[in-house]
């Protein structure tokens, strides 16, 4: 292999395909080993269409290089699976399911996107009898990035000392190569999330929060049917089995849960998080709502106002959330932020707080004081603010590609 910068992507999915897409756009691989797992179409010709062509982002030669692109996706050699793409070296393997199963030591593959959804298990013995996580490690991988949240099947999910959930731009800087062989890259709703709250926290004027909750208006996904369908044996939410294209559809989201184990602080926090499933083929939307203690001026107005709160988000896009974070003042809607390359984007126009009083009554120390209590009030502040993400590529993809290009160059 000539040393060759090499990386390794499990299942070409939405986010396996857009994996690789972003590996073509940038310069830090030169060879992608990529593992569907089973033949697709009647030849390889069928994943080069596959991998040129997106209903979603247009065809890849105009991703890559604008309207003067032209398609450069061919088949080298139908028999070994080779393609070349844009100066890049592309193996597509096309027989093994189990990651155990998978020769990356073979192809000289160090480092593993897992993007079939289907192995999330950081527990899973290499040998599970239907694959695991551990099992790209026996195949000869170093290090494995996942494309999802970890799912444990113990009932106590700690993770193990070798696993870890980073998202980039958050705390991807903990990394440990000499440690680390499993790493979640979250999931786009945690990414988007994280990147809304952390400005918040590190401000003296909004990190004093009492509550936080956050639902996300997300676009389908391939978990979903086009049509309804009969559930699956033990399936416990019934709406997803209903048809993705003419139905408004409430779900959950492990968002929160997630949030508190890549910002611990988090956890004081009793935070809530719900969704709801739209019929658009990308683009989603936080809307976060945040309530703050916060002291009255003596001209009787409040610290925390809308226009404050817009000030975190313009500094932190100016600042060290650059190109992370992205504040807009314009009137938006999805389609304006398909591929837009930001974790989140501020919607400020819709930024809004409302200040309200709560009576504390507050019992006197002393119990033969003459007023056995006295009553305080306090003034709380609610936040709303909007936060669009692209959830399959530019907040999450670019995000997981820049989480693997960390990776990889600390290894």
């Amino acid at each position: 292999m000539g040393g060759q910068r090499t990386v390794g992507i499990n299942g070409l999915g939405r986010i396996g395909k857009l994996a690789l897409w972003y590996e073509l756009a940038h310069d830090d691989v030169d060879r992608i080993v990529v593992n569907v797992g089973r033949p697709v179409g009647t030849s390889l010709d069928a994943v080069v269409q596959y991998i040129a062509k997106d209903s979603t982002y247009g065809p890849l030669h105009r991703y890559l290089h604008g309207q003067s692109g032209v398609r450069d996706v061919r088949v080298v050699d139908e028999e070994h699976g080779l393609l070349a793409a844009y100066g890049k070296e592309i193996v597509v393997l096309r027989e093994a399911r189990d990651p155990a199963a998978i020769p990356w030591r073979e192809h000289g593959v160090a480092l593993v996107v897992e993007c079939t959804g289907r192995f999330r298990d950081p527990h899973a013995e290499p040998d599970a009898a239907r694959g695991s996580l551990r099992g790209h490690l026996a195949g000869g991988a170093r290090a494995v990035v996942v494309s999802s949240p970890f799912k444990s099947a113990q009932k106590e999910p700690a993770l193990p000392d070798d696993a870890a959930i980073l998202i980039s731009g958050i705390n991807d800087w903990q990394f440990d190569p000499a440690r680390h062989r499993l790493v979640s890259a979250a999931s786009c709703t945690t990414t988007a999330l994280a990147h809304m709250m952390r400005p918040l926290l590190e401000r003296d004027l909004t990190r004093n929060m009492l509550t936080a909750g956050m639902s996300t208006v997300h676009a389908a996904t391939n978990s979903q049917p086009v049509l309804d369908a009969v559930p699956g044996a033990g399936a416990k939410d019934l709406r997803k089995t209903r048809g993705a294209l003419g139905n408004v559809v409430l779900t959950s989201t492990n968002a929160a849960a997630t949030l508190e184990q890549v910002l611990p602080e988090i956890a004081r926090i009793g935070f809530m998080a719900d969704s709801v499933r739209i019929p658009t083929a990308t683009v989603s939307l936080i809307i976060l709502n945040v309530t703050f203690q916060n002291e009255a001026l003596p001209d009787g107005g409040v610290v925390v106002e809308r226009e404050a709160v817009n000030q975190i988000y313009r500094e932190a896009a100016q600042g060290a959330a650059r190109g992370l974070v992205v504040f807009s003042d314009e009137q938006n809607v999805s389609c304006d932020m398909v591929g837009e390359d930001a974790a989140v984007v501020i919607e400020g126009v819709e930024t809004h707080t409302r200040t309200g009083f709560m009576d504390l009554v507050v019992p006197c120390r002393y119990p033969d004081a003459a007023q056995p209590q006295e009553t305080v009030r306090v003034p709380l502040t609610h936040v709303k603010v909007f936060g669009w993400y692209d959830n399959e590529m530019g907040s999450y993809t670019y995000r997981l590609g820049e989480l693997t290009t960390h990776v990889a160059r600390s290894m």
